[in-house]
């Protein structure tokens, strides 16, 4: 039998093509990279992240303290950084199909955080909100807060269409604001708002600035310098925090930083949500 001969070039081509079909493989980072931008972008839409890679931050359930997960909500937040040298913005993404941003008595806001050393030092803090004498700073976002923000009002009438408020003695006309019948008239009833303890959120902005060093030790910073923007679609929330660095990180620098989401679909509030372990960070 003739036995038929390829060309040799034909050959050569045969031998090429599927090693050229192979798909290029891409490395995942493996660290949060913060690239240098002269402007940081405040809407997680801005087109400006397109030149932060993308780190997969897998997250794991709380189950060290009460009240602890039990079941897995949320596998991983997608998150890219950027820094002009003296402020970080992180954008972080994650699959959430309801929008929860309505606060109340069984109600439970969808939230997202950051946390971060105070102090880089070669022994990092336990990821679990710090640890005595090495404390964590945590800017923290929530969905109602943002409601808010966008222009939904806040008050009992705001939040239940339906309800009927005949009188709240703190607000009786006989009682001029500010005076001190007023102000003990509303440490009786309203102890929490005496104290300025805002435990209702923010009204000028969706985050709040936190402190802590172990588990429940969580307490306001002084006062709240960071910022953020949250927006829900389809397929989830993105959100964009933006704080100044921290005062021992610098351009150039490393540090770690640890992710939480909650999902106000699932319960979720406090210690009950979704963590990351500390991930590394390097601001460009």
């Amino acid at each position: 039998m003739e036995r038929y001969r390829l060309p040799f070039a034909l050959v050569l081509c045969l031998a090429i093509i599927p090693q050229a079909c192979k798909k290029p493989v891409v490395e995942e980072p493996t660290e949060v990279l913060a690239v240098r931008l002269d402007a940081l972008p405040a809407d997680p839409g801005d087109a400006a992240w397109r030149e932060a890679p993308i780190y997969n931050a897998k997250l794991l359930l709380q189950d060290v303290v009460e009240p602890r997960m039990l079941d897995a909500s949320t596998p991983e937040v997608k998150v890219q950084a950027v820094s002009d040298g003296r402020r970080l913005a992180l954008r972080l993404a994650w699959e959430d199909e309801t929008n929860n941003d309505l606060p109340g008595a069984a109600r439970f806001s969808d939230a997202c955080a950051i946390q971060l050393p105070q102090a880089i030092t070669p022994d990092v803090p336990d990821p679990q909100m710090g640890e005595q004498a090495k404390p964590v700073e945590l800017t923290y976002w929530r969905a109602s807060w943002q409601a808010v923000v966008d222009g939904r009002g806040d008050t009992i009438q705001d939040l239940y269409p339906n309800a009927s408020v005949d009188h709240y003695p703190f607000e009786a006309a006989h009682l001029e604001p500010g005076s001190d019948d007023q102000r003990n008239m509303e440490k009786r009833y309203a102890p929490a708002r005496a104290l300025g303890a805002g435990l209702a959120g923010p009204r000028d902005r969706p985050v709040q600035d936190l402190i802590a060093a172990g588990p429940g030790s969580l307490s306001p910073a002084e006062s709240t310098a960071s910022d953020g923007r949250g927006a829900h679609s389809d397929s989830g929330w993105e959100v964009v925090l933006s704080r100044p660095l921290p005062a021992d990180l610098k351009s150039g620098g490393r540090s770690v930083i640890a992710f939480a989401v909650w999902q106000g679909a699932k319960e979720e509030a406090g210690s009950r949500k979704m963590r990351s372990t500390w991930v590394p960070l390097a601001v460009e």
